[in-house]
């Protein structure tokens, strides 16, 4: 709601500069605060629409809106950088000019210093709670914040100078400065809908469950694991793995074991839910089953996930 309240005020204030200049930089600005308003629409929605709970039509939550939102996000910023490079071009054909730049210099400024500022706030909150929704309109923002400091660059330059062919100029290094950037939104975006596995999760995921490896590792201890897969669905967490563990083990003891290990996991995804599945130890009577079984019998159980 900051987002779009913000990204409202300053699209008409940009194009406010925009008429009193004739700017094609400030263009290029001002046409891509109308990508920050229509993102920042559709992110709102899709962050209501994530927080909703799991229901019968989506056992999985509604997370995954999060990577369509940022997807839209970045085919959004695509259609205005064409847009601006259009209008640069005709600029460059037909001969840029400028009026009343000072006032265009202090209006854009204003904007910049607000879009960096409300952009940095939205990254932190993003990253914080592990919205890619937040971070990348965030991410939109800041890169508003550059682009309108190149403007502002660009004009200062021309005003001390009379190089207009440098207006046009600027809005095409705009446009392919955020085209780099859509890019990116449009790479992660297509990463959590294909379910790509997360490197840092997947590292730590594994250091916890080496961690339990018999026998040498911690209570409770297992045998081996594998079949591991983990994928987000926006901020939330899907994990399932196999464990093996002493065949010689009853139902009960396997389970508290499994569920010991599911809920350590899940306490430092944060917002995530882990499956075991328990399997007999294949090896017979190797080192580690022997580890294992003599550590079920110890007093000390696996504590159940509360």
């Amino acid at each position: 709601m900051l987002s779009l309240g913000v990204g409202i005020v300053l699209m008409l204030v940009k194009f406010v500069a925009y008429f009193l200049t004739g700017s094609a930089a400030i263009f290029s600005d001002a046409l891509e605060s109308i990508v920050n308003v229509l993102a920042s629409g559709v992110a709102l929605y899709a962050v209501i629409l994530a927080h909703q709970p799991a229901d019968r039509e989506h056992p999985y939550g509604h997370g995954k809106v999060e990577f369509l939102s940022a997807g839209f996000e970045g085919g959004m910023i695509i259609l205005a950088a064409l847009v601006i490079i259009t209008r640069a071009i005709e600029e460059l054909i037909s001969g840029p000019g400028l009026h009343d730049l000072d006032f265009g210099l202090i209006l854009i400024g204003l904007a910049m210093l607000v879009n960096g500022g409300v952009g940095g706030y939205l990254v932190w909150r993003g990253r914080k709670s592990n919205s890619i929704t937040l971070e990348a309109d965030g991410q939109h923002l800041l890169s508003d914040a550059i682009t309108s400091a190149v403007v502002l660059a660009a004009l200062g330059v021309m005003r001390f100078t009379g190089w207009v062919w440098l207006d046009p100029v600027a809005a095409i290094l705009v446009a392919l400065y955020i085209v780099s950037m859509a890019a990116g939104l449009l790479r992660r975006s297509a990463a959590g809908l294909m379910d790509e596995q997360d490197r840092a999760d997947d590292a730590m995921i594994r250091g916890i469950l080496d961690s339990h490896l018999a026998p040498d590792g911690r209570q409770p201890l297992i045998c081996s694991y594998h079949k591991l897969r983990h994928r987000h669905s926006g901020r939330y967490h899907w994990v399932d793995f196999h464990i093996m563990v002493p065949g010689k083990w009853d139902v009960d003891y396997g389970h508290r074991v499994a569920s010991a290990i599911e809920y350590e996991i899940e306490l430092a995804l944060g917002q995530g839910n882990a499956t075991a599945h328990v399997e007999p130890c294949t090896g017979g009577e190797c080192g580690a089953c022997a580890a294992a079984a003599a550590a079920s019998a110890e007093p000390q159980q696996p504590q159940l996930r509360s």
